[in-house]
């Protein structure tokens, strides 16, 4: 039986140069992530974890190697074609939540929605049933200044999922947050790609976070090792 792989990474290398040095942080690195699966990225800091995810997510470019993203090459799509790639096939959840400060709980998620095209009511209705499934139809018409930072980021998560994109990237969502609502959003990721039936990949540094994964992969010097889903190796 083929398995259905949504991302396939070969031979992928970043070098960052500078007028002092040349730092290659990605190396002929491989990976594979099927469809549907939940997916957890795990390594020091600086060892190029957000640089890959942002590879994938079309925000960065390679020095060489491939991604190709169901089907697409990411290399070779147009700005306009990155533009709606990243629109409509991803959701974005980020270490800081990146709301719009002047805008309520229920118009952050609306607005991705209604600016990608979708019409005013059918977008306000999706909106508000996602915040009622990450536990904030209460605080629809909150600021981001009246929530905590565990709402704000519950609010990102349901932003990330009103365009029904195939595809979650979430790039150390639980950075900024205590342990107890890390375990919260880290729990409430994994369990709305569940529901919503997408693929997720999440990059942490917290080992309770990646143990929630179908797979966790190890980035070290540059290349990545599979360690099923036991993180018993220390980033």
């Amino acid at each position: 039986m083929t398995t259905d792989v949504v991302v396939r990474v070969r031979g992928l290398e970043k070098t960052f140069t500078t007028s002092i040095e040349r730092l290659t942080i990605l190396k002929n690195l491989d990976m594979d992530v099927e469809r549907g699966s939940k997916c957890v990225i795990v390594g020091k800091s600086g060892s190029g974890k957000s640089t890959l995810l942002n590879i994938i997510g079309g925000l960065d470019t390679a020095t060489a190697g491939t991604v190709e993203v169901d089907g697409q090459m990411i290399s070779s799509l147009s700005e306009d074609d990155l533009t709606h790639y990243r629109q409509k096939f991803l959701g974005l959840v980020f270490q800081f939540h990146y709301l719009l400060k002047d805008f309520s709980a229920l118009e952050n998620v609306f607005l991705p929605a209604y600016m990608a095209g979708v019409p005013k009511k059918q977008a306000m209705e999706k909106a508000e049933a996602l915040l009622r499934d990450v536990g904030l139809e209460n605080r629809a018409s909150h600021l981001p200044s009246q929530l905590s930072g565990g709402e704000r980021q519950r609010v990102a998560v349901a932003r990330s999922l009103v365009n029904d994109p195939d595809l979650i990237l979430a790039d150390e969502p639980t950075g900024n947050l205590d342990p107890a609502n890390a375990g919260v959003i880290g729990d409430l990721l994994f369990s709305m790609a569940d529901r919503y039936k997408k693929t997720l990949i999440l990059v942490t540094h917290d080992m309770n976070i990646a143990s929630m994964g179908d797979l966790c992969y190890f980035i070290k010097d540059g290349s990545l090792a599979l360690s099923g889903n036991s993180a018993g190796e220390e980033q």
